[in-house]
């Protein structure tokens, strides 16, 4: 029903890219990546995309493309293949300071804002389901499970999850890489007994898998304990509440974990650029919220909430006119 409601704006917002395309053509076009097609980074990329370059008073274009997620996000803005990403906030703190997945400081990445939180859904078939919390991973023996794409921000945070609760994935679980719409349908098919999908909910791919199995899956939880755990180095996580009928046949609350997504670009936009991006992201916010349900968990707020690097000065610039007060952090050298 969900999907029915968010078709028609969808449509009717790339029908009028489609006419405006002549008006865009001696625009800059800046490339916008992403996340796999069966998550929630791409359908709101396109639609932040679509909604910036149809709009005839923007000095650019935006187009926002598919990729393996955070990771691959960040290799694309270091080698300037793109200009925009959505990673997950604990990337963007691994990016800053060179730690965990990410070698070296990347200090050509900005901030322009939080967006929606990114929630945790690790999915197992109930039959496996013990306690109801992400500790049953830890009572699989050699049964497969699907951690995430190559390279994504599943694989990367669902690693770094499952070690803060000293799971040893990697000798209990038969492991196995795919993106999201891949992963439901392994589980609907029987291939594997589990999944990682870490999205703003609700998740098109989960959705489906629900809708086929029923209450056969279930949503695991984190308890407060679990949850301290994996905030001990990087305490970026907060509880969720996954209220019930978020996915068909979810018929209780689920309590989850959840970080917040980021939206970041280089340092080398120029500043109007950002700030015209930033001004016009929470101009339309609800247009966007129209769109996919995940956004509407996002507040002006709520905008620098989770941010580990400092804001772009086209970004920074935005929020100062909001009087919005701007932690130290954020300020960088160059404010």
């Amino acid at each position: 029903m969900q999907l029915r409601s968010q078709l028609p704006i969808f449509f009717l917002l790339v029908i009028t890219l489609i006419s405006c395309s002549e008006q865009t053509s001696a625009r800059r076009t800046y490339i916008l990546s992403t996340g796999t097609t069966g998550g929630t980074y791409y359908p709101v990329g396109v639609a932040l995309s679509t909604l910036v370059t149809a709009n005839q008073d923007s000095p650019f274009a935006l187009t926002a493309i598919s990729s393996a997620g955070s990771m691959e996000n960040i290799k694309l803005l270091r080698d300037n293949q793109v200009q925009f990403a959505l990673i997950l906030g604990v990337f963007a703190a691994w990016a800053w300071d060179g730690e965990g997945p990410i070698r070296n400081p990347q200090t050509h990445m900005r901030s322009i804002s939080a967006m929606w939180p990114n929630v945790e859904h690790f999915i197992l078939l109930s039959e496996l389901v013990t306690n109801g919390t992400i500790s049953d991973l830890d009572k699989l023996n050699g049964e497969r499970f699907v951690v995430g794409m190559r390279n994504s921000g599943a694989e990367y945070t669902g690693a770094y999850i499952l070690n803060s609760l000293q799971i040893d994935y990697e000798d209990k679980l038969d492991l196995a890489y795919m993106g999201y719409g891949a992963t439901a349908g392994a589980i609907q098919d029987g291939n594997i007994v589990g999944m990682n999908i870490p999205a703003g909910p609700p998740v098109t791919s989960i959705t489906q898998a629900f809708a086929q199995l029923k209450d056969r899956i279930t949503i695991l939880n984190f308890s407060e304990e679990e949850l301290a755990a994996i905030n001990q180095q990087y305490p970026l996580w907060d509880s969720y509440e996954l209220a019930a009928g978020t996915y068909p046949y979810q018929d209780e609350t689920v309590t989850t974990a959840s970080s917040s997504n980021v939206l970041v670009a280089r340092d080398d936009v120029p500043e109007e650029i950002v700030y015209q991006f930033t001004k016009l992201l929470w101009d339309n916010l609800a247009t966007l919220q129209e769109i996919h349900q995940a956004t509407r968990n996002m507040r002006i707020e709520d905008a620098l909430k989770g941010i580990a690097v400092p804001l772009h000065p086209g970004a920074l610039r935005y929020y100062r006119e909001l009087q919005i007060e701007i932690p130290e952090h954020l300020l960088g050298t160059e404010n």
